[in-house]
């Protein structure tokens, strides 16, 4: 092979090599701000809203268990463990909104899914 061809081939691979640095390094900016701003403002929601875990809970749990005696108090425990939960979580999202992760809970807000019993993914392994 001759050395104009070794000259072209080499400047080629790096021709083209700089156009999928340049695009992986646009999506990975992309990605960056976007998880960072839903992080932001899941974080911003959470403390907010937090206090919605306590009738949320009451309702989860009155209907879970249909003995009002045995329901309602229970619904009000967990609520009480949701709250302090959710509102200290979005606490933690606001404080680190810069590492591009997820939020903690799951679901994100309150009102994404309010039938469905709240997740914190600090608490259990894996996601």
């Amino acid at each position: 092979m001759s050395a104009k061809v070794r000259i072209v081939l080499i400047l080629s691979m790096l021709f083209f090599s700089s156009f999928q640095t340049h695009a992986s390094e646009e999506i990975t900016t992309h990605i960056y701000f976007s998880r960072a701003g839903t992080k932001l403002l899941s974080g911003m929601a959470n403390v907010t809203t937090g206090w919605m875990e306590l009738p949320k809970n009451v309702i989860l749990w009155s209907q879970k268990d249909k003995n009002v005696l045995v329901g309602f108090p229970e619904g009000v425990l967990w609520g009480i463990v949701h709250t302090a939960s959710r509102t200290g979580s979005g606490a933690l999202d606001l404080a680190t909104f810069w590492l591009p992760t997820f939020p903690t809970p799951s679901p994100s807000f309150i009102w994404d899914n309010f039938y469905k019993e709240s997740d914190y993914y600090g608490w259990r392994m894996g996601r």
